[in-house]
């Protein structure tokens, strides 16, 4: 294996502490040096398109669902990263930018639906379209059979994660 940082993290805490495991970081800590390098290639990305990380994640969302691209507020929340006090904050600037629009649902008046504007779809397929070659680039190192590896073994990792994370009742 090459040597990167947490090589010398490990090396240093077992001529230290010989007597407790250190291996974990050399899984954990990699994942969380690359999530934050990766992040900060990817939200300058979203920047190019004056978007920030969670007003991507909606876009992309209502985008997905496919036409109308409309959803409830509720239903956006559970599927993004975004949190629940984030999504109205969120929802103002993207309605203030005139890329989504808020209505009141035919169906039930207490409802508020979002939707995705002719101009908030332009500009999620322009950003998600450089955001997939973004990626494509920041995995450009990795052979095929390995990145397929990686995404089965991080995939089960992280659906082990999430089921033992989640709350009760979903």
């Amino acid at each position: 294996m090459s040597k990167d940082k947490v090589s010398h993290i490990q090396e240093q805490w077992k001529a230290e502490r010989p007597d407790i495991d250190s291996s974990p970081v050399g899984v954990v800590g990699r994942v969380h040096r690359l999530g934050n390098y990766l992040r900060r290639e990817i939200l300058a990305v979203y920047r190019e398109h004056g978007l920030g990380e969670g007003e991507f994640d909606i876009l992309a969302t209502l985008r997905r669902s496919g036409a109308p691209f409309t959803m409830l507020p509720t239903d956006l929340g559970r599927q993004t990263m975004v949190t629940s006090g984030g999504i109205s904050k969120q929802l103002d600037r993207l309605e203030a930018s005139g890329l989504v629009e808020r209505t009141v649902s035919s169906d039930d008046a207490r409802k508020r639906l979002v939707t995705l504007t002719a101009k908030g779809k332009s500009v999620i397929d322009a950003a998600y379209t450089e955001h997939m070659e973004n990626e494509a680039r920041l995995l450009a190192d990795l052979d095929p059979a390995d990145r397929e590896s990686l995404e089965g073994i991080l995939g089960r990792w992280l659906a082990a994660v999430e089921s033992a994370n989640e709350p009760p009742g979903e």
